[in-house]
Order: structure tokens, then C-alpha cells, then sequence
């Protein structure tokens, strides 16, 4: 008897983008405004089974999430090898191939494909021509922006606008230093679990209802 396919959770967000220190600003935010909107992030890094084929981990993050956010503004070469890295395109992939082949419980993925710049994909990926790619400009505030008013319009959701969202983010950057040291944990060498669950308790925390009573 064949398997019942899953259906992708409609709080979970794929998320494929770089993970190389020079990104990390843009990645953070990103972050922050998924967990913000209300949904939940899901990366490659938030497991780490030595035992688990990297691409079977992609394949079931992007079974298990009805959204997905992919950046492909990774076309530079290598500095080391003089390649360019294809694992964001791969993984596109993946995904639209999901979402065309993997039937109905699939058919409702909403994907949202980034760049920053508007038209360079045209040159190295001209086969997703067609589709709605939105740039960021590698610029964190832009990229805030886009995801926040991606999720609202895809989601039909009501989220908080992105002026709160941006807020809410100053607060929270001058903030963590702060709480790293007090969880003894170095701000430099922060993995994503550690800064998604900070940002987790951060927002549950700045949401809830202030005790005591008013004058």
C-alpha cells in the first residue's frame, strides 16, 4: 500500500539562500521576519545528522513547508575554485519540481524568488523566466519589505506592516549582544538554532501582556 503523501505545513517557510558570512546580515533578517509574520523557518541548518544525505534533508524540508523563499543572487565565482555555486538554483528546482509533480497535496506551494538584481537571472537562468522575481538589493531593509508583503499577499494572513516589522528588528539587533552574553553564547560564532530560538522568546516576550496595573 502506497504511502499518503504529506502536506506541507502552512506555517512552515523553506528557506533557501547562502549561508556564508557575507550574507549573514541579510539571512538574519529574513529570519526574524518569517518568525515575525508568524510562520516558522525552515533551513538546511536546523539539523545536524551526519547521517542524513544533505539533499534527502532538503527534499523533506521542502515536502514538509507550503512556502518557500529561495535567493538565487549567488552567481559570483569562487574566489577559491573559480566556480560558481549551484546549490540554490538545485534547490529551486527541487521545488518547482514539487510543486508540478508531486500531486495535489503539492499543487499549493507558493514560492517566492529572489535576486538582487531585478533582470540578472535572465542571463543565468533563463529558464524561470516568467516568474515574479523580486530583487533586494542585498540591502537587509529591502529584503524585510519584500518577504513581509510576500507572506501577507500569498498567506492572506494578517501580519504586522513592515514598519512595525523593521522596528521591532532595531530593537531586537541592539538587543541580542546583550542576551547572548547573558546566555554565554559569542555573537560572532551564533548558529542558526541558537538565533532562531533567541528570536523565538524575543517576540514571544515583546507580545505579551505587561503585568501590573495602571494609573
Amino acid at each position: 500500500m502506497a504511502r499518503k503523501p504529506t502536506r506541507p505545513d502552512p506555517s512552515d517557510v523553506f528557506l533557501n539562500c547562502p549561508f556564508d558570512a557575507g550574507y549573514a546580515p541579510l539571512f538574519e533578517v529574513l529570519v526574524f521576519t518569517v518568525y515575525a509574520c508568524g510562520f516558522r523557518p525552515r533551513c538546511a541548518l536546523e539539523e545536524a545528522d551526519s547521517g542524513d544525505v544533505r539533499v534527502d534533508k532538503i527534499i523533506r524540508l521542502i515536502r514538509e513547508s507550503r512556502y518557500a523563499i529561495h535567493d538565487i543572487s549567488r552567481v559570483e565565482l569562487d574566489p577559491a575554485n573559480k566556480l560558481p555555486r549551484f546549490n540554490m538554483p538545485f534547490e529551486l528546482g527541487l521545488d518547482l519540481g514539487c510543486r508540478k509533480f508531486g500531486g495535489s497535496a503539492y499543487a499549493a506551494k507558493k514560492l517566492l524568488v529572489l535576486d538582487s538584481d531585478s533582470y540578472r537571472y535572465q542571463k543565468c537562468l533563463s529558464d524561470i523566466s516568467g516568474q515574479d522575481i523580486r530583487s533586494h538589493d542585498a540591502r537587509p531593509e529591502r529584503i524585510l519589505q519584500v518577504v513581509r508583503d510576500w507572506l501577507r499577499t500569498t498567506s492572506r494572513r494578517l501580519v504586522p506592516g513592515d514598519d512595525f516589522i523593521r522596528d521591532q528588528y532595531k530593537a531586537f539587533a541592539e538587543a541580542l549582544p546583550i542576551i547572548c552574553d547573558q546566555q554565554r553564547i559569542d555573537r560572532a560564532a551564533l548558529n542558526y538554532l541558537d538565533f532562531a530560538q533567541i528570536v523565538e522568546e524575543w517576540l514571544r516576550q515583546s507580545v505579551e501582556p505587561r503585568s501590573g496595573t495602571t494609573e
